[in-house]
């Protein structure tokens, strides 16, 4: 059996076609598949589902359902692309047009760095509403809990079983909260398909929130460093990604109905200082907040976790020095959010809704990249042939994104000022 290659080490890890096997493979795609869910599912993806739903009511539901879908086609994609090719997006997009990859790299980083500070933010939250201790003292713990994982000796194994457990956990929690708060079923499926109200700008930051910036790339560039890649592991590589996708679909959904609950009762979330708190506090009292409390911490650690991994993954293939000392350059990520967030002290709402607005607007540009590998450089994908059908919805998907971009604009201005 061929090892798996670890993320962290201190060599560049084996890019090889169809490799891993057996046990270690298994849990190396359940890692990147929770590690992909899992990073999207942090403090931003808990602010924005608790105050879209309180906005829109059950009508949300809708919103939920465009970004699931499109999550899967962007997703069965941006997998098989990278999986197949072996390469990850940044190399790919050097490769389709020189300098490009550095663009894309730059725009990632940026973006997981915004989405970090509030995760680390949301850590201290968390620690806050299940200790009553101080937040950033909270977040600087935590900050220092991520830190080990990635300096331990087995990081790829431990990062790949803490995300699972972890996801795992939350989707328990969040799910009996759901059933708690008895939200109005009915309703909600019912505007499912027939809402009364469509946002774009909600629908975009639902996108970026789950697909967009750091997030897209975040399974697929495990499986790389996996080993698990070339044609032969294509059916492994969809179902890792259809299966990513729907765990985040299924945590949104449960959350959505755990607020949609609390929201019917008439409790107001508009204009509070922490909506999903003050939701969990009022369904199920100070046990509610106890149990808010935790989902926060591993929603925000485990995001911690995934955008340091997925930047700094941007970085390696650009400078030898970066890719043969990774796991320090990572925690060095980690430490750069962690300061910023002490010093400004908060994580504000805005922020979060903000970072995922803009990873919507950034998703268009490396996920094009990877449709034209799809459509047109079959040299890059080892003689492939490519799924026609599967570029075609591709670049559909694409284009809905420039627009949904486009139709948004105007409200990110708006968070922004």
């Amino acid at each position: 059996m061929t090892q798996a290659p670890d993320p962290q080490a201190d060599t560049p890890p084996a890019q090889t076609t169809g490799s891993a096997t057996g046990a270690a493979s298994k849990g190396a795609l359940l890692g990147a598949m929770f590690l992909m869910a899992t990073s999207a599912i942090g403090p931003g993806f808990i602010t924005q589902t608790t105050v879209f739903t309180a906005q829109l009511g059950a009508a949300f539901a809708f919103a939920i359902l465009v970004s699931i879908i499109v999550d899967i086609a962007v997703q069965l994609n941006v997998w098989r692309v990278i999986g197949v090719s072996g390469m990850r997006a940044q190399d790919l997009a050097n490769r389709v047009v020189p300098g490009f990859g550095y663009v894309l790299a730059a725009l990632v980083v940026f973006g997981g760095l915004v989405f970090n500070i509030g995760n680390i933010g949301g850590t201290g939250l968390g620690v806050n509403a299940m200790l009553g201790a101080d937040a950033k003292i909270g977040g600087a713990i935590s900050a220092l809990v991520a830190i080990a994982i990635f300096v331990s000796k087995k990081a790829g194994v431990a990062m790949d079983r803490i995300v699972v457990v972890l996801g795992v956990l939350m989707i328990g929690m969040v799910a009996y909260a759901a059933v708690a708060t008895n939200p109005p079923y009915g309703d909600a499926l019912t505007q499912t398909v027939l809402p009364d109200k469509v946002d774009f700008l909600i629908i975009t930051t639902l996108i970026g929130g789950t697909v967009g910036g750091y997030i897209t790339y975040a399974g697929a560039h495990r499986i790389v460093d996996s080993g698990i890649t070339g044609p032969e592991r294509v059916a492994a590589i969809s179902r890792g990604s259809i299966t990513g996708i729907l765990v985040t679909g299924v945590m949104r959904g449960l959350l959505f109905l755990a607020i949609l609950g609390v929201v019917v009762g008439g409790v107001n979330l508009v204009g509070v200082d922490n909506p999903p708190a003050v939701a969990f506090e009022a369904a199920l009292g100070e046990a509610g907040l106890r149990l808010f409390g935790i989902i926060l911490w591993a929603a925000s650690i485990t995001s911690v976790i995934g955008a340091s991994y997925t930047s700094v993954s941007f970085l390696t293939t650009f400078n030898e020095t970066i890719n043969k000392h990774r796991q320090w350059v990572v925690v060095l990520f980690i430490l750069i959010s962690a300061v910023i967030y002490v010093s400004l002290g908060q994580s504000p709402a805005t922020l979060l809704i903000l970072a995922g607005a803009l990873n919507g607007l950034i998703l268009p540009f490396g996920f094009g990249i990877l449709i034209w590998v799809a459509l047109r450089r079959k040299d890059l994908l080892g003689g492939y042939d490519y799924p026609k059908w599967l570029a075609y919805i591709g670049l559909a998907i694409f284009v809905l994104t420039i627009y949904l971009g486009y139709q948004s604009f105007s409200g990110i201005v708006d968070l922004w000022q």
